[in-house]
């Protein structure tokens, strides 16, 4: 059974939001599994029966984007982030694998390198990561070759993860006594930009909420750093520390490296609160602050649960749209990228 849908709310646009439409729509009193429509019989149910109501304008919205024809540009190059902020609960993971099945849903070849021994990425990716599955640990170790380690994801066959599993929490001690310790993943990741799995359009790196060694070997690796601020208290706290880690890691191993891309998440437009850390975010970072805010949303907490993504739980819901609208911006970035290049 689907979860009770959430009660509608304010956008930060300031639009009435509608509630979220399950994953199964319900016609004329009968149950219709989405997945036994051809896309021509989705999109003329929702055009001839259930445009003119707010559920079924939301499920209008969420046939669009199951069926998303437009196809984003690729980069000039494969663009690499490292997705870091040391404070929990800010949506780093959520952020990871919906921008990342996002991207993937558009067109584009897409992966994820889970970082984090949690494996929370690995999770709703609907990837395999039980102890002794060839995971990111291995890659840290030089145990095993990344492309080994790759699975493609159950829900786009453009999108792929490097899983994390438990043993990768003791990779930190291990990495210590080791030769070159902070740029081992770069050292991996060297296949990905000039051999065989050079078609990879985006790389996400999706790092645990610390700087320790698992997250300086994230920002060597990577050119451009994405970081997820959430509208509430205190989101700025740790972010100094953050930055002066990466001026840092740019100083003495990474000179490349930039934060290019910083996601307000959690946005709930009900509250001043929301609207005054968002004004301070974007006056302290400016254009890197995408203009798409995450709103806080029931639906994309427990997507994860049922090892999906919120575009495949809950195309409709206003967390979908919002990442599919954040996933454009990205996009954009690196077209301009191309267009400055050339």
């Amino acid at each position: 059974m689907n979860p009770v849908p959430e009660s509608s709310s304010t956008s930060p646009t300031g639009a009435t939001a509608s509630p979220d439409v399950s994953r199964e729509t319900t016609a004329a009193g009968t149950d219709v599994s989405r997945e036994t429509w051809t896309e021509g019989q989705a999109e003329s149910w929702v055009a001839d029966e259930a445009v003119d109501t707010p559920i079924g304008a939301e499920a209008e919205r969420a046939v669009r984007l199951l069926h998303a024809r437009g196809q984003l540009p690729r980069p000039a190059q494969q663009r690499v982030f490292t997705i870091a902020n040391q404070k929990g609960g800010v949506g780093k993971t959520t952020t990871a694998v919906n921008v990342a099945a996002a991207l993937a849903l558009q067109g584009l070849k897409v992966l994820v390198i889970d970082l984090d021994p949690q494996g929370n990425a690995s999770t709703a990716l609907g990837i395999e990561h039980r102890p002794g599955t060839p995971s990111s640990y291995e890659v840290l170790i030089g145990e095993v070759p990344l492309r080994d380690t790759l699975q493609q994801s159950p829900h786009n066959e453009r999108l792929f993860c490097v899983p994390a599993t438990i043993e990768l929490a003791g990779a930190e001690i291990e990495l210590v006594s080791m030769v070159a310790r902070e740029g081992r993943l770069r050292t991996a990741l060297e296949e990905l930009r000039n051999g065989e799995l050079s078609d990879f359009d985006y790389v996400f790196i999706d790092c645990p909420p610390s700087l320790g060694l698992l997250t300086i070997n994230a920002l060597v690796a990577a050119p451009e750093v994405l970081i997820p601020i959430q509208c509430e208290y205190y989101a700025l706290e740790g972010v100094g520390q953050l930055l002066r880690t990466i001026e840092m890691v740019r100083a003495h191993l990474n000179p490349k490296l930039t934060v290019t891309t910083v996601v307000l998440t959690m946005y709930d437009g009900r509250t001043r609160l929301a609207d005054q850390v968002a004004a301070d975010v974007r006056a302290h970072f400016g254009d890197t602050v995408l203009r798409t805010v995450i709103p806080r949303s029931v639906k994309v907490s427990e997507a994860p649960g049922y090892g999906m993504t919120i575009l495949n739980y809950d195309p409709g819901s206003r967390g979908a749209l919002s990442y599919m609208d954040a996933s454009r911006e990205i996009a954009v970035q690196g077209a301009q990228q191309r267009g400055q290049d050339q």
